[in-house]
């Protein structure tokens, strides 16, 4: 592997690491480290991998924010020697193989957050040792390689449903070379299948025990119930920028890259990607694309667009230099808007601000609810019931009252004495008065909370004294449905 590629991959593993080390979880990351605290082959949202990685980090280097983050970081590294390896493999130069690691890291999506805790990080990564271990398998044709990319397949299908996209991929382009259509006629790539089949399998039987529950969260917005093309808009404007403004350039690019020689180089990886992407078009259309979703295609695109920069001149020669550093100063321009607010420099919005002010609003509610003697906190967001349980300063039960079910396979919240008072607090905009008065024979705001120095609407929590519970708080929740208790 070239100099220049190991020196970036080492610098960037080594700021994440300073980075994941210094920076509070997100709300998301939160509720994943406590997947990792009840290990199972699945959650309410998602298949079990992220909940495996924290609580492999977390035995590594304990329990906290690196530890929640160390394995996606090292996966993020892992992930760029991969790109390099795939687009050499399929028939790059060393200069290309190099410029498709270095690219992956520059895209905005992997330079700003390839440190974060979330099922993008295994499902990009297994997504991509899967391609580097059948382009492995066609050029040996040894069944050890099928079945390694049919473990890999597998695992990606524990990360993300997305992953389900990759299979359709690969056998298309099987389907679409001679060397594919001959493999297709050897029992490696059908022992692959199964093999993944069977993984994934075991989240199927999971489901099957627990009402199908991730199944029917994420496979029911598959239906269309509107058309409304400005998601579509949305995403692709999205993208553009997450992805590398400069870098979608060389993807669309024609030139030397658009010959037979360069199609073909890029083919394992515009097939590949090609039904994921094409779902996500058609589901742009009419719902919304949150903007991480194609991640695991992120390093195919790159490997595509290196190639597409190749023979580049006059100003191509000039925005291909230019390419790089821009994703490396999307980093740096987090790195101080990170930096900043908390030197007491404000900035107006304050992109950081979901992660600022976790410890001293725990310990203001952790005060709050000692003056009215109330005996647990409850929320009605799963992501503010995860950062407060993640405070040690919190030492009463946090319970989120409503969506019980993402709680069912969890320890937290369980032994909650919902029957004594309580103090609820939300988001103003997220908090219900009416509908507490559904749930609780008394209920009485407390006032307005805030989390952090600057007192912002967006960080405004209105809190509320309750007691008396009119159902069963703890199993099925306070929903605006919700039978009444007997």
């Amino acid at each position: 592997m070239p100099w220049g590629l190991i020196g970036l991959t080492a610098v960037m593993l080594t700021a994440r690491l300073i980075v994941a080390g210094s920076l509070h979880l997100t709300e998301d990351e939160a509720y994943y480290r406590l997947w990792a605290q009840a290990p199972a082959m699945g959650y309410f949202d998602h298949p079990p991998m992220v909940a495996w990685w924290i609580w492999l980090g977390v035995r590594l280097a304990g329990d906290t924010p690196l530890g929640v983050r160390l394995a996606p970081i090292l996966a993020s590294a892992l992930t760029s020697v991969l790109v390099y390896d795939c687009a050499r493999i399929a028939g790059a130069s060393a200069v290309e193989s190099e410029r498709a690691g270095v690219w992956y890291n520059a895209t905005l999506l992997v330079a700003a957050g390839g440190f974060l805790a979330v099922p993008d990080a295994p499902a990009t990564l297994f997504w991509v040792l899967d391609l580097w271990l059948v382009l492995r398998a066609l050029r040996s044709g040894a069944a050890g390689w099928w079945l390694a990319a049919g473990l890999s397949a597998g695992l990606a299908c524990l990360s993300k449903y997305s992953a389900l996209f990759l299979g359709p991929g690969i056998l298309t382009w099987l389907l679409w070379t001679p060397n594919g259509r001959a493999a297709l006629r050897t029992p490696g790539p059908w022992l692959a299948l199964l093999l993944a089949a069977a993984i994934f399998g075991l989240n199927l039987a999971w489901n099957q025990a627990h009402d199908w529950q991730t199944i029917i969260k994420q496979f029911g917005r598959i239906a269309p119930r509107r058309i409304a093309p400005r998601f579509a808009l949305e995403f692709l404007g999205a993208e553009l920028l997450l992805f590398n403004p400069l870098m979608a350039l060389f993807l669309a690019r024609p030139g030397p890259s658009r010959s037979a020689q360069g199609a073909s180089r890029r083919q394992p990886f515009l097939v590949t990607s090609l039904p994921f992407i094409g779902y996500l078009l058609l589901h742009s259309l009419h719902d919304r694309i949150e903007a991480h979703w194609p991640a695991p295609v992120y390093p195919a695109m790159a490997v595509c667009a290196a190639l597409g920069a190749t023979a580049a001149s006059g100003v191509w020669a000039w925005l291909r230099s230019a390419t790089p550093w821009v994703g490396l100063g999307a980093v740096a321009a987090a790195a101080l808007a990170i930096t900043l607010p908390a030197m007491g420099v404000p900035l107006r919005p304050d992109p950081a601000q979901a992660i600022r002010g976790w410890p001293q609003f725990a310990a203001t509610i952790e005060g709050l609810r000692r003056d009215h003697g109330a005996a647990w906190v409850g929320t009605t967001s799963y992501g503010l019931a995860a950062e407060l349980l993640d405070e040690p300063g919190m030492t009463a039960p946090v319970v989120q009252i409503s969506e019980r079910v993402r709680w069912r396979a969890l320890v937290q919240g369980r032994e909650a004495p919902v029957e004594r008072p309580g103090v609820i607090i939300d988001l103003s905009r997220r908090i219900d008065p009416a509908l507490l008065g559904r749930c609780f024979t008394t209920v009485r705001a407390l006032g307005a909370v805030y989390r952090g120095p600057a007192r912002e609407m967006k960080r405004a929590y209105t809190a509320f004294l309750v007691a008396g519970p009119r159902r069963d708080i703890l199993g099925k929740g306070c929903e605006g449905d919700a039978p009444e208790a007997s």
